[in-house]
């Protein structure tokens, strides 16, 4: 296990690049299923998860040639439909490879997807959508085998009971090369759906409605290799800036074409933060921090509870009161004892709900890593503390953040990492 060891205090400043959005790269990736062609994805973020995604591919069948940020892959040819269970229990978006294993070979057979632990997250709205579009679904405990049918409906209306972010994207890869016409309603209209839609129409899919809660999907024989560009991580980009305000320094963000952060500024901006947009570039500094009062996250274009626990140890250093709200998992506040016991003012209203007194001195500690946004927010705190702390489990923030120690060091951090 890997731990990072942290002297706090420094004021961080310089340039930092971030690089695709994690939660983009992982449905595209599984995406590249879907065409004999090759596809050439650009702009992806060096993590573990991408790592893990793509073993998982090559063990269906996948040529894949990695390179500095940038992904070639080809699928000619299937050689399996089981998804392997020691891979799919590392990683829970290894769900979003079914879609793409029905759509081109009409079976197939895995086991429960592992991940982060943050709450209750089934995917019942997968199975049921499945089951909408005609196929089978066998379960067995914690196994599950899903077959084609005979009766494959030609026109679908799927209404998703939740507007499941890794539902919807299943259901869109599922049916682009179905015939006939699909309707998803209460469709996730988060930017990494965005960005699934417009690679896998830049492969010849009929999608319209995106970004929207309604997607239309008209069914195409085939698809196409394409080259693609991943948009940028929102949530990185929050970090970074949280990271500038929280350390009293200034950090110019680079790479952020393209970026959806509206959703994310507005709060950050009601807490102090300054940000000036130099082109592609955007510089993030901050005055005296104030409490915002009440924040909930939500569906985009809602505050993303991605970065709830950072603007909770934001909050910390905030003067005032804050009221931040996760309804979406219960298990998203349950790393806020460790800032309590570095010294942070936080009452637990119940499992969703926090109260955060500020400002707070926090003081250096021994952590252990929860997940990957938890574990970055003790990285936060960390930085903001009096004397050493030490974040252990850290390799669990590495499958979602690229480079932590490189890049916190390069912007004057005092921080290395021991295996």
């Amino acid at each position: 296990m890997a731990k990072y060891i942290i002297e706090g205090g420094n004021k961080l400043k310089g340039k930092v690049k971030i690089y695709g959005n994690k939660n983009s790269i992982l449905p595209c990736l599984a995406a590249c299923l879907l065409t004999e062609e090759e596809v050439i994805l650009k702009n992806v973020p060096q993590i573990a998860d991408v790592e893990v995604m793509i073993q998982i591919l090559q063990t269906l069948g996948a040529e894949v040639q990695t390179a500095d940020h940038k992904v070639t892959i080809r699928v000619e040819k299937i050689k399996t439909t089981i998804l392997p269970h020691e891979l799919v229990s590392k990683l829970r978006a290894s769900l979003l490879l079914v879609g793409p294993l029905l759509a081109r070979m009409g079976k197939v057979e895995f086991s429960h997807p592992g991940g982060d632990i943050i709450g209750r997250r089934g995917f019942e709205v997968h199975l049921n959508g499945f089951q909408d579009l005609g196929y089978k679904v066998g379960i067995n405990d914690r196994e599950y085998k899903i077959t084609k049918s005979k009766n494959v409906p030609f026109e679908a209306r799927i209404f998703l009971e939740v507007a499941s972010v890794t539902g919807t994207e299943n259901l869109i890869l599922v049916s682009v090369t179905k015939k006939g016409t699909t309707i998803i309603r209460n469709a996730a209209q988060e930017p990494h759906v965005v960005d699934l839609c417009n690679m896998l129409n830049s492969m010849g899919a009929r999608i319209e409605g995106i970004g929207s809660q309604t997607l239309k999907i008209d069914g195409v024989n085939q698809l196409t290799g394409t080259d693609f560009t991943i948009g940028s991580d929102n949530i990185e980009f929050g970090t970074y800036a949280a990271i500038a305000a929280i350390t009293g320094g200034e950090i110019e963000i680079e790479n952020c074409e393209c970026m959806d952060i509206e959703p994310i500024l507005w709060p950050l901006k009601k807490m102090g933060l300054m940000f000036d947009n130099t082109g592609g570039s955007i510089k993030v500094s901050a005055g005296k921090l104030m409490a915002i009062p009440r924040l909930v996250t939500n569906q985009w274009p809602g505050f993303p509870t991605d970065l709830l626990s950072i603007i909770i140890v934001l909050s910390t250093q905030a003067k005032g009161v804050s009221l931040l709200h996760d309804w979406i998992y219960e298990s998203r506040m349950f790393f806020v004892d460790k800032l309590i016991s570095m010294g942070a003012n936080i009452t637990i209203a119940d499992p969703h709900r926090v109260l955060v007194y500020g400002p707070s001195k926090l003081n250096g500690r021994n952590l252990e890593t929860p997940d990957i946004r938890a574990g970055m927010a003790l990285v936060l705190a960390a930085l903001a503390a009096r004397g050493r702390s030490i974040i252990n489990r850290a390799e669990l923030i590495e499958r979602g953040y690229e480079g932590v120690v490189l890049k916190l060091g390069e912007l004057g951090a005092s921080i290395e990492r021991l295996d």
